[in-house]
Formats: structure tokens, sequence, C-alpha cells
């Protein structure tokens, strides 16, 4: 009778075992499942959804409105490019620049592509590809009092307009100076041109590309450049979609694709090699 007791409480003891065994490996493969779901497979994401929704914006020669009000750039043609290498649709979405990170971890967006600056904070928070033009940030003031600021020293007393969030913030900050921040860099042009603010910081593609003469704002010119900085477009953490961005801008560039694109809106010089 014993014998008998003994040998039932070994088999439940070994049924309830087994069953604990299964829990736990079901337990760890649905980790394992969460985790590629959330980092390995954006792309299958993206294809799934068949649009690739680019976080940008109105920031010419990058991303800009055509008079139809297409989207139109060196970052737009090569994410529509991306987009039909992938075999999905491309939606641009307006988004505040400082809030970027927020709209890629909610999946309001998919990527920033949009002359974004390779800084710390980028890179830290973002899975970001490698860099794929050259910048710098540069000082915007009207022509007509240029000469008055043509070093980092000069600038003490501007009261300057930079976009939130942005690398030109990043500069004025560091350097202790008066700002306000606006929503884009177009609006702290607006800030110049109106005279509610002394300078600007802006990216140098977008100065050569909008200031001067020919331009919409022929009466500002840019003085002293307060870096030296890179490009790059940033997926959320984790995303497989930047390193095969990587593999098409390598392929872009060899085949000339990349460089017809630069060439058209004036960025040629900015390139880098891939």
């Amino acid at each position: 009778m014993k014998r008998k007791v003994v040998s039932v409480l070994l088999c439940a003891a070994m049924a309830f075992s087994l069953l604990a065994g299964c829990g736990s490996g079901s337990s760890d493969s649905g980790s394992a499942s969460g985790d590629g779901q959330d980092n390995a497979s954006d792309m299958e994401y993206v294809k799934d959804k068949g649009t690739l929704v680019v976080g940008i914006t109105n920031f010419e020669p990058m991303d800009y409105q055509d008079e139809n009000g297409e989207w139109i750039g060196f970052d737009a043609d090569m994410a529509k490019a991306f987009g039909e290498e992938l075999g999905v649709d491309v939606e641009f979405v307006e988004i505040d620049w400082d809030n970027k990170v927020l709209e890629l971890d909610s999946k309001t967006i998919d990527c920033v592509w949009n002359g974004m600056t390779l800084t710390e904070e980028v890179t830290s928070s973002m899975e970001c590809t490698d860099a794929y033009l050259q910048n710098a940030q540069v000082v915007v003031v009207p022509a007509d009092v240029a000469d008055q600021y043509q070093d980092t020293d000069s600038l003490s007393d501007l009261s300057f307009a930079v976009e939130a969030g942005s690398a030109g913030e990043e500069e004025v900050s560091a350097l202790g100076l008066n700002y306000t921040s606006v929503t884009a860099q177009a609006d702290a042009l607006m800030e110049v041109e109106a005279g509610t603010s002394d300078a600007a910081v802006i990216d140098l593609l977008m100065a050569a590309a909008m200031i001067g003469e020919g331009t919409g704002y022929s009466d500002l010119t840019y003085t002293v450049s307060l870096n030296s900085e890179e490009y790059g477009v940033g997926f959320r953490q984790g995303s497989d979609l930047a390193e095969a961005l990587n593999e098409f801008f390598t392929a872009c560039y060899e085949d000339g694709t990349m460089a017809a694109c630069a060439e058209e809106y004036g960025v040629q010089a900015a390139l880098i090699e891939q």
C-alpha cells in the first residue's frame, strides 16, 4: 500500500514537472517572438501594411513640395526609390522635429528621413544608417550687415531663431547665445526676414538652396560655420530597415543613381562615398 502511494506521488511529481517545463518553454518562445516582432521584423511590419511612413519637415532641398503639392527633394526622391525597392508605397508626414523620437516609437511614422544630423542624441535613440551627406550649421543674417558677423565672438549680442530639437539649437545653446525655438528651419528664416530675430542658424545645404540671389530670401546670406556634421536616416531601435537602406544606398552610389539625384538638387558636393 505504501509502495503504491509512493508510486502515485512520483508520477504526479513528474507530470507537474513536465507541465511546468512546457509552460516555461512556451513563455520563452513568446518572449523571443515578441523581441523579433519589435526589432528584427520591422521590414515585415512595413511590408505587411504596404506603406513606409516617412517623417519630414519642409526643408529644401531635402524635402519640399512642388507646385502640385507633391513632396520632392533629394531625401524625398531617394525615399520613394527605397519604397519601390521594398514594394511599398511611401507616405510623407510633416512632424514636429522636437518630437521625432516619440513619433517613431509610437509608430506614427516608420523613419525620420529629412537631412537629420547624426548627433549623439539621435544615434542613441534610433537605429541609424551610415552617413550619406556632409553638412554644417551656419549663421544666417541680413546681407547688408553680414560683414559685422564673421566669427563666433561677434554673435553674442544677436537674437537667434532656431528649429526646436535641431543641431542648430544645440550649437547656439552650447555657445550660450540668446535664441527662440521655432517649429521648422523655414520658420527661422522668416523670423530673420521679418526682423523679429537678428539671425538664424540652419543647415548649410538648406542655406545654399533657399537664400541669396535668385531665391525668395535674396536679402539674406550666411556667414559663420559653427560645426561640421553628417546626415543619416533614423528608424526604430533594432530595426532591420536601417541595414537594408545602407545596402540600398551602396547600390545606388555604385550605379550612379544617388549622384544623379544629388546633382538634380544641387547637393552633389556633399555626397559621402557609400
